[in-house]
């Protein structure tokens, strides 16, 4: 079992910035990503990085703007989130696999075996 816990949400102006945390315990060396679900809209990928942090994925809304990264030794994996906009305004989900992330399974929801119950983000205009 793996329980994961977000931290690090709130609200920003656009333009502005946060650092989303997801610690984890238990088995901590799975491969994690981000997911967010905006109000009345499906849950969707954001990005995801290897049980290593070596490689990351990443949705196109997500390049150039959010970069994921991880903690080995506080088993943490943190989403930098920069020049946001009022469309990134959602709850923000952390999840772990027990499997292998490729680019081919890295953005399906049902990859992911273990989910954190979520973080808001809310990006004023």
């Amino acid at each position: 079992q793996v329980q994961l816990v977000e931290t690090g949400g709130g609200l920003v102006q656009a333009g502005g910035s946060l650092k989303l945390s997801c610690s984890a315990s238990g088995r901590t060396s799975n491969p994690m990503g981000w997911f967010r679900q905006a109000p009345g809209k499906k849950r969707v990928f954001v990005a995801a990085i290897t049980g290593t942090g070596t490689i990351t994925f990443y949705a196109d809304s997500a390049k150039g703007r959010f970069t994921i990264t991880r903690d080995m030794f506080k088993n943490t994996i943190y989403l930098q989130l920069n020049s946001l906009k009022p469309e990134d305004t959602a709850i923000y989900y952390c999840a772990a696999t027990s499997g292998t992330l490729t680019s081919l399974n890295a953005r399906k929801l049902d990859e992911y075996d273990f989910w954190g119950q979520g973080i808001q983000v809310t990006v004023s205009s």
